[in-house]
C-alpha cells in the first residue's frame, strides 16, 4: 500500500490536494481496469530510440520505479503520474487479438516487435493475465522477430515459448539491471524484482540458449554509475553477450516524483545526485531534444561513457542497441497456413 502521491496533471484545469494538517494523504490499493484496445503496436518515429514498432499490454507498472519515463502518458486518461502511476492499472484484454489483426495486413513485412516501449510487459500483473505469453505465441505462429526488455524473472515461465521463438524466428532478451546494490534498487525501484532474481533470470535464459544482453538503464550519475563495471561483470557470467546503457531522463512530471523518492529514500545522497544530473544535462534535470534525451553531455558524462565502454569490452559484450534488426528482407515472418501449435515444425 502506497500514500496518494501525484503531481499536478497538466492534462486537467482541476486539481484536488489533501491539505489536512497534520494528516498523510489518504492510503490507496491496487484498481485495475480492463480497456478494449483500437491498436496494439505503436509505431516510433524518434531517432533515439533503437526500434519501430512496439507493443505494451499494460498501462501503469507495478515496479513503481521513481525514474520511468513513461509516468506522463498516464495522465493521458485522467490519473496521476506518481502512486496513481503504479496502483491505477489498465490492462488491455483483447490485445493478443488486436496483434493477429495486425499482422494480417498486407502492410505488415515482418519488423521487429518490441516488448514493451513503455511499460514493463512482465511487471506482475502479467502473472494473473498472461498477456505477454499470449502476444508472443501470435508472433511464434507468424514467426514475426521479438526484443523483449524486462526487470522480472516472471519471464522464465515462458521459457519454453521463447526458446521455440528463437528457434523459428529472431529473439533477443535484455534484463535491466541499474544497480549492483540491492539496497539501492530498493530505495529506487521499490516494486521491482531484487537485483539477483535479476541476474538468475538472465542466466536461466541464457542457458536455455537465448541470445541475451543486460541493459544498464537508466545510468544514473552519482547514484548507479560507479556500480555499472560490477552489474556488466555479473551479466557477462551470466551469460549475456550485449549491453546497453541509458542516461537518467526525467521529462515533465518524473523529475518531481524521482526527486521526491530520491529525498525520502536517500536524504544524504540527494543534493549530489541532483547536482550530478544537472552537470549532464547542460545545467537542467532533463533535455527533451532529438539526440540529447538518451545520452548525457559534458566531461563527466563522457567518463562515464567511456568506462562503461572499456568494462564492456573487458568482460566480452557487445554494446548494441535493444533491438538488434536485420534488413527486413532477412525477416523470419511468414503468415501461417492454419493453426499452428507450439511444437509444429511446419
Amino acid at each position: 500500500m502506497r500514500r496518494v502521491d501525484n503531481p499536478k496533471n497538466r492534462f486537467e484545469s482541476a486539481h484536488l490536494h489533501f491539505d489536512e494538517e497534520g494528516l498523510q494523504a489518504p492510503w490507496a490499493g491496487l484498481r485495475v481496469h480492463e480497456e478494449r484496445c483500437k491498436e496494439i503496436v505503436s509505431e516510433n518515429r524518434s531517432p533515439d530510440v533503437p526500434f519501430r514498432y512496439s507493443v505494451n499490454p499494460y498501462r501503469g507498472c507495478q515496479h513503481a520505479c521513481s525514474y520511468c519515463y513513461a509516468r506522463p502518458s498516464h495522465q493521458y486518461w485522467g490519473y496521476g503520474a506518481g502512486s496513481d502511476f503504479e496502483r491505477e492499472l489498465i490492462v488491455k484484454v483483447n490485445a493478443p487479438e488486436r496483434l493477429r489483426a495486425r499482422l494480417e495486413r498486407p502492410g505488415w513485412k515482418g519488423e521487429t516487435l518490441a516488448f514493451s516501449g513503455n511499460t514493463d510487459c512482465y511487471q506482475p500483473l502479467e502473472g494473473r493475465f498472461g498477456l505477454t505469453r499470449q502476444l508472443l505465441a501470435v508472433c511464434l505462429d507468424y514467426r514475426n522477430p521479438v526484443a523483449i526488455i524486462t526487470k522480472s524473472p516472471l519471464i522464465t515461465r515462458d521459457l519454453e515459448l521463447l526458446v521455440e521463438l528463437s528457434r523459428r524466428a529472431r529473439l533477443r532478451v535484455f534484463i535491466s539491471i541499474a544497480f549492483a546494490d540491492d539496497r539501492l534498487r530498493a530505495a529506487i525501484e521499490p516494486g521491482a524484482p531484487s537485483v539477483e532474481r535479476r541476474f538468475e533470470a538472465l542466466s536461466a535464459l541464457s542457458e536455455a540458449g537465448i541470445e541475451t544482453g543486460v541493459a544498464v538503464a537508466p545510468l544514473i550519475v552519482g547514484l548507479g554509475d560507479d556500480q555499472a563495471a560490477a552489474v556488466l561483470e555479473r551479466a557477462a557470467a551470466a551469460g549475456a553477450r550485449h549491453c546497453f546503457r541509458i542516461a537518467l531522463r526525467l521529462p515533465a512530471e518524473v523529475a518531481e516524483v524521482f526527486e521526491t523518492r530520491l529525498r525520502e529514500a536517500l536524504p544524504a545522497r540527494a543534493e549530489a545526485v541532483l547536482n550530478a544530473q544537472r552537470e549532464i544535462r547542460g545545467g537542467g534535470l532533463n533535455q527533451a531534444g532529438f539526440g540529447q534525451r538518451m545520452q548525457g553531455s559534458g566531461p563527466r558524462w563522457r567518463a562515464v561513457e567511456d568506462l562503461f565502454d572499456l568494462s564492456a569490452r573487458r568482460f566480452g559484450l557487445r554494446v548494441s542497441a535493444m533491438e538488434g534488426a536485420e534488413p527486413e528482407q532477412t525477416t523470419s515472418f511468414r503468415r501461417p497456413r492454419g493453426q499452428l501449435s507450439l511444437f509444429d515444425n511446419g
